[in-house]
């Protein structure tokens, strides 16, 4: 059973992930998650701030964990990668193409004018490069090339999604898993 913090969260989760972080208000947020309004300032005494900092750090710890189980689940990073790429695009076709996370969002919406935030995303993707890099990084990728091969790899997700949504399909994802396979394949081979 989750908590009225945990429902709030959750609710806002959602909010930004569907409308972004201008186009979610408080009031909003109360009736989403079926949480007293007083119950939202005793959780976040910092306001939506806070409750959005929140929000996107556990969707990003969420996601870290779901990238490190699945590149640890193929035999090589090449392989890794790409079905971690084609999961995505699976789960934001059954999202009816609303799926993409909330990081997104709140990063383009905020990243020049709220400075707290953005760092907070900054955070979340460079744990996500870690977990990439340090997958090729075991395979046998130098050590510079295995970051640079990691921010391309976050910098084409959070595009193929973007391009998945406006699209209205997963194709760009599934050319992405494509080439994303290729590309790391020559590193390994290097």
């Amino acid at each position: 059973m989750s908590t009225a913090r945990d429902q709030i969260i959750q609710a806002t989760c959602e909010l930004l992930e569907l409308q972004g972080y201008h186009a979610t208000g408080l009031n909003q947020i109360i009736k989403e998650s079926g949480s007293p309004k007083g119950s939202l300032y005793y959780y976040f005494p910092g306001g939506k701030q806070e409750l959005v900092a929140e929000s996107v750090q556990r969707v990003g710890t969420i996601v870290l964990n779901r990238i490190r189980q699945n590149l640890a689940v193929e035999a090589t990073a090449d392989e890794a990668i790409r079905a971690f790429i084609v999961n995505i695009a699976v789960n934001v076709e059954l999202s009816g193409y609303h799926a993409g996370g909330p990081i997104t969002t709140v990063a383009l919406e905020v990243a020049s004018t709220n400075e707290h935030l953005r760092a907070v995303c900054q955070q979340i993707y460079a744990e996500w490069q870690a977990a990439f890099s340090d997958r090729l990084v075991a395979d046998g990728v130098g050590e510079g090339r295995a970051r640079s091969l990691a921010l391309v790899i976050i910098a084409a997700l959070e595009g193929g999604i973007i391009l998945c949504r406006t699209q209205r399909s997963r194709e760009p994802l599934e050319q992405l898993a494509e080439e994303m396979e290729r590309l790391v394949k020559s590193a390994l081979a290097a």
